[in-house]
């Protein structure tokens, strides 16, 4: 694994060296642009269509499709249609090898017939017949091996596409989970599939199947990074869909790639920064307001990572909810040896529920104080604790503190957990002494592991943040260990204020000592 990294890291130091060349769209760039653009870009693209057994409609039309679109994109393409599995491994191999030799960029897409089988995903050529499950993997084509030899290749960034989460068609003896199983995207990937694991997706009534007829369009949008393109899909296939089919990513990406890159990739002055956080903010601040779903998919459709969107991804939910949608789960275990699962934040706070905490100063370890926070009253969007002193959101964000300042639309807490997300916030602090001030965070799901504290054993995801105070300078860091399917409160929390040389000024871990949850 470290020589793998450390191909990875030598690909991208070479970069500096490179020109664009001929690779892109010239009318895409201006001279500057970031290095993991000027690599080549490779591209395998399966579309199986007639199966004998349950022939489907749309795949190879979506292949054919996406090839010609990442043709304009600068990739150099292999199309694949209707295949057997000795063609589809073979051409497998020499992508694997095309983005081992030149550490290019590489996209993986399929779209035809996939199953699970003990938590591993299978691609089904044309010619397998599925009648039991020891047919699976001699007959199919095991994910992992694709992702493995991605791994291997010690490229910069990969892209996997399955399109292929549709009901199991095959012989009844053959017994398999709905859709795909979650998989965890290996080092420098984005693993997407059309729809959440354990479910299905639609082919189609289209030219096109419902997922790749969206991820055409939004692939298409100059200047937007590639979590934005697919979670733009994720909304236009949800609402397309009332809800029955909802993308699913997960990445582990460090750099921004773009289909189409803006033209100049220069670093913007604050005062910038600052006139389009206001553009972003009165957006926001009328779709929350809203209750219909328009303004609300307005503002995620432009800010799809934005700093108020998991907020507004928050604000759907319930929308829509109330409009019918049933909400998808992902099917996630933790007997799943490929992930480390994934889970819905908890709204279901109670009146009555209780949570109590210790406090221990990170650099004497010595415990200072203990609280607790009763839950006394709930509103339509706010959890009021101990009759008014402090409040949060329903997804755990702290709207008002003890010492009486008030946080103006923080999203410290995402509605979804898996490791690798990632998101941003800038909120305001108002102090009762009529001081305001900015803060600024990123945060990422770093982990999951188990956690012990006097509450008990907890299976965490732990939520990284890296923030400062945009006044001031003064550098926050943050971490807490989550278990949204056990408690609705944090687990663990650290905080470390550090002044603008560094210097630590305070350092807290408050650890949760017990707790009382309705439901």
């Amino acid at each position: 694994m470290q020589r793998i990294d450390s191909d990875r890291r030598k690909a991208l130091q070479k970069l500096s060296a490179l020109t664009l060349a001929p690779l892109l769209p010239v009318d895409a760039f201006a001279s500057a642009v970031s290095a993991i653009h000027a690599l080549p870009r490779f591209a395998l693209v399966i579309g199986n269509s007639r199966y004998d057994a349950a022939p489907l409609r749309n795949p190879a039309n979506d292949a054919s499709a996406l090839a010609e679109e990442l043709k304009r994109f600068g990739f150099s393409v292999s199309v694949q249609l209707d295949v057997k599995r000795a063609a589809m491994e073979e051409g497998i191999r020499a992508f694997g090898g095309s983005v081992a030799k030149q550490k290019g960029v590489g996209l993986f897409y399929f779209a035809g017939h996939g199953l699970q089988l003990s938590w591993r995903n299978f691609l089904v050529p044309v010619d397998a017949v599925l009648d039991r499950a020891e047919d699976v993997p001699r007959q199919a084509i095991d994910l992992t091996t694709l992702l493995d030899g991605l791994n291997k290749a010690g490229n910069p960034l990969n892209i996997v596409i399955l399109d292929a989460c549709r009901d199991n068609p095959f012989g009844s003896d053959l017994k398999t989970g709905k859709g795909l199983s979650q998989v965890d995207a290996p080092i420098g990937t984005l693993l997407a599939y059309a729809t959440a694991p354990g479910n299905v997706a639609s082919d189609g009534a289209n030219a096109n199947g419902l997922y790749t007829e969206h991820l055409l369009r939004e692939m298409r949008t100059s200047e937007a990074r590639i979590e934005d393109v697919f979670k733009r899909v994720r909304l236009g296939v949800r609402r397309a869909s009332n809800g029955r089919q909802i993308p699913w990513e997960s990445t582990s990406l460090e750099e921004d790639f773009y289909f189409l890159p803006p033209a100049s990739l220069r670093k913007l002055s604050q005062e910038e920064l600052d006139r389009r956080f206001n553009e972003e903010r009165g957006i926001w601040e009328r779709a929350e307001k809203a209750m219909e779903t328009s303004p609300v998919e307005e503002y995620i459709r432009r800010y799809p990572s934005g700093r108020f969107a998991e907020l507004a991804q928050l604000h759907l939910d319930r929308l829509l909810a109330r409009q019918g949608e049933k909400k998808i789960r992902i099917a996630s275990s933790s007997a799943n040896p490929f992930s480390k699962g994934a889970a819905s934040a908890s709204t279901d706070f109670t009146v009555g529920d209780r949570y109590s905490y210790r406090v221990i100063d990170l650099l004497t370890r010595v415990e200072g104080r203990r609280y607790t926070m009763n839950v006394t009253e709930i509103t339509e969007n706010e959890v009021i604790y101990n009759n008014g002193r402090s409040s949060t959101d329903l997804l755990g964000n702290f709207l008002k503190l003890g010492k009486g300042s008030r946080l103006i639309s923080p999203q410290l807490m995402p509605t979804e957990y898996s490791v690798g997300k990632k998101w941003t916030t800038r909120y305001r602090e108002d102090f009762p002494d009529g001081r305001k001030q900015w803060v600024e965070y990123d945060f990422k799901i770093t982990a999951r592991e188990m956690v012990t504290v006097p509450a008990g054993t907890f299976n965490c995801f732990l939520l990284e943040g890296k923030g400062w105070v945009i006044e001031t300078g003064f550098f926050l860091d943050t971490k807490y260990w989550m278990a949204p399917e056990q408690v609705r409160r944090p687990v663990v929390l650290e905080h470390f204020w550090r002044n603008r040389w560094g210097q630590i000024s305070r350092s807290d871990r408050d650890e949760l000592v017990s707790f009382k949850q309705a439901r």
